[in-house]
């Protein structure tokens, strides 16, 4: 049997001159108005999206984390959105803020306030003790802002917005 080698060329590829302006954004219409109505089909999708899992799931209620940011406070307007498709009063959403060590009294604030305004229900838990509880036992130091520290937050966040879903018949949404 022959073997043929493989011959490597070094040709070096000479740069290429961009002659075109790429849009860093592609997906966003530049105008007010079409980006208007790209956010208003993407928050509809979603709504419709969830609506359908909790049909599908027999759930009436979503259980949602609120941390005052932008990611949370997306969920929870498609929440709402859903319900209104559903045609559930906003009380059937359940909104949980879990403050942890780095929460800021303004981001705790906003996630209180906004599912108020809604007329959703609402539950403040603070995870800092049962955090602390598990560093300590695994013996990291709480002045060690490494991802070990950051995830265990994660985690508690995550198995009380699931507890909660399975005591209430819901579902946690993320």
């Amino acid at each position: 049997s022959t073997t043929a080698a493989a011959t490597i060329v070094e040709d070096p590829l000479e740069p290429t001159l961009l002659t075109r302006t790429i849009d860093p954004h592609p997906f966003v219409p530049a105008d007010s108005i079409g980006r208007q109505s790209r956010c208003e089909e993407i928050l509809s999708i979603q709504a419709a999206g969830l609506a359908k899992r909790l049909d599908h799931t027999q759930a009436r209620t979503a259980v949602v984390g609120l941390s005052g940011g932008l990611d949370s406070t997306l969920a929870l307007l498609v929440c709402h959105r859903a319900a209104q498709l559903m045609r559930l009063s906003p009380d059937h959403i359940l909104a949980v803020t879990m403050p942890g060590f780095g929460t800021s009294d303004r981001t705790h604030q906003n996630a209180l306030d906004l599912p108020r305004k809604l007329g959703m229900s609402t539950m403040d838990i603070s995870i800092v003790p049962a955090v602390g509880q598990h560093l300590a036992d695994i013996g990291h130091p709480l002045d060690r802002h490494d991802v070990t520290y950051e995830n265990a937050q994660a985690r508690e966040r995550t198995q009380i917005l699931l507890d909660l879903g399975n005591q209430i018949g819901g579902i946690a949404v993320g």
